[in-house]
């Protein structure tokens, strides 16, 4: 326990330390996110304010997950893994983030390009997995458990794949992903303490004090976002810490939000596209409550709470079975 600690203490130190240094270098080079025209119109404000912020936690919960892991023994290939889940997604967003601060627009890497990398960092993580010799167990409803190194490659590309862009999605509001990814991250960090899995731990440590020290900068009025390069990473980080303490279908209580969100998405293209009318005033649904006349802060905090309390039901479930 006293390791995570020190962990968690490390990444909130170094993203405090470094992130008022990228906030004065963007402003300095008038680097910042461009809003979307198709999004809310109160939201143009914002335009100009830096992103990229998530490099900087990401970097801070790598470092300190690899040295406080190897101080006290624990640096495994399961570490290795947490970290190329969490670097790897990062990086990801790095580059799509670059590529739309540096041509002044907001699309940066293609669709096509984005997921072809997702891809291979899920390809990557599997073959470390299978040569450590780790077992998979996915429980499939009115069959059981299920363990196949086929099922394990392609159920941990979707998971991984599909939660790293859900926390991208949700990544539309002041402090929004921040607060929902610190509950997620909380809530995984108790499971591996419970079930004495310190690298997992430390790991969830060193994500959730670097957020924390983001989040002070990134509730509203944000001073700086995370970007692509900090939500792709959160959400890839989730997915693998997910699968690797084997409770999978956890994330779709924990990460309710995102699922949520994510959901949201599909629902209003699939209407549209077969009715031509559209379910929510605008996806993903966190704008959806602000064209109703809910406040950011209101969204953030019934999101949270929401977030708050399908972790809360998780828990119970692990505890009760």
């Amino acid at each position: 326990m006293l390791t995570s600690l020190i962990a968690l203490v490390s990444s909130l130190v170094i993203t405090a330390i470094f992130l008022p240094w990228l906030i004065i270098f963007m402003h300095s080079h008038h680097e910042g996110q461009e809003i979307r025209d198709e999004g809310p119109k109160w939201h143009k404000k914002k335009s100009g304010t830096p992103t990229m912020g998530g490099t900087i936690f990401v970097i801070a919960a790598v470092i300190s997950t690899i040295w406080v892991s190897a101080w006290s023994g624990q640096l495994n290939k399961v570490a290795w893994i947490l970290i190329i889940s969490l670097l790897g997604y990062g990086i990801i967003g790095f580059l799509d983030d670059g590529i739309k601060l540096y041509f002044k627009r907001n699309l940066g890497l293609y669709a096509w390009q984005k997921l072809v990398l997702q891809i291979v960092i899920a390809v990557v993580l599997v073959l470390i997995a299978v040569s450590d010799g780790f077992t998979f167990k996915l429980y499939i409803p009115f069959i059981g458990q299920v363990t196949s190194i086929v099922l394990f490659t392609v159920f941990t590309i979707f998971w991984l794949v599909g939660f790293s862009n859900a926390v991208n999605l949700s990544d539309g509001l002041d402090g929004l992903a921040t607060g929902l990814s610190v509950i997620a991250y909380g809530t995984y960090s108790y499971i591996a303490f419970i079930e004495n899995k310190p690298v997992i731990l430390i790991f969830c440590m060193s994500v959730i004090g670097g957020l924390l020290a983001f989040f002070m900068f990134n509730h509203k009025p944000a001073k700086i976002f995370m970007g692509d390069a900090g939500s792709l990473a959160l959400g890839g980080g989730l997915a693998a810490v997910s699968i690797f303490l084997n409770h999978p279908w956890s994330l779709l209580l924990v990460g309710i939000v995102f699922v949520c969100e994510t959901a949201s998405v599909i629902l209003q293209v699939i209407s549209f596209q077969t009715t031509g009318k559209r379910i929510f005033k605008m996806t993903p649904i966190h704008h959806h409550f602000e064209m109703l006349g809910w406040s950011e802060w209101k969204v953030d905090i019934v999101f949270w709470i929401t977030g708050l309390i399908g972790s809360i039901l998780y828990l119970c479930l692990f505890i009760w079975r």
